[in-house]
């Protein structure tokens, strides 16, 4: 009798009921609100909500969605970013972006003064777009965003590609090792 009580209580323990569960151990969270210093595998914005990420190391993927605002700050993350239908998708302060920033058919996004191993996306975005002072590893693409788009003093290792935005992107002083395309031939 002793064995079964002790074993109840080894899984009650075990199971999280008598000790807090770390963020760390969850494949996916949703944020809604704000997460610190912390480790997590995948963060996941749930529609209509807002999500700060400071300070927060994420192992995968953050995916944004639809209405949501995602406000990363010092974040390394070592998977993509990905906003589809998004409010605002906003990566700042020294982050670090291990795969791509893709913000498609949304409002507004800022990426500034951060790594971005792989490309920066903005396609067919109704609100204002920023890329300023970034480090991208890959291209630089903004295609069909009709809410302004400004582009400035980023260091782009692949192209800078810009077409059919309305208004015409606005900036200067960035450095491309590819070749600067269509409406941002200029910038």
């Amino acid at each position: 009798m002793k064995k079964v009580h002790f074993a109840a209580i080894a899984l009650l323990t075990f199971t999280g009921l008598n000790l807090p569960v770390s963020p760390s151990m969850a494949e996916e969270i949703s944020c809604q609100g704000t997460l610190g210093a912390i480790t997590v595998d995948n963060v996941k914005v749930p529609s209509g909500k807002t999500c700060n990420l400071n300070g927060t190391r994420v192992k995968g993927t953050v995916k944004v969605e639809s209405n949501a605002t995602l406000n990363a700050k010092g974040v390394r993350i070592v998977g993509n970013v990905q906003g589809e239908n998004a409010a605002a998708v906003n990566v700042l302060n020294n982050s670090t972006v291990g795969g791509s920033v893709q913000v498609k058919q949304g409002l507004a996004a800022n990426v500034s003064a951060s790594a971005i191993n792989g490309d920066v996306q903005f396609d067919s975005n109704r609100g204002a777009l920023v890329a300023n002072n970034n480090r991208i590893g890959g291209s630089l693409q903004a295609f069909q965003n009709t809410g302004g788009l400004r582009i400035n003093t980023n260091r782009i290792n692949g192209n800078l590609q810009c077409k059919e935005n309305r208004p015409f992107p606005l900036g200067g002083g960035n450095i491309v090792q590819g070749s600067k395309e269509d409406q941002c031939s200029a910038l």
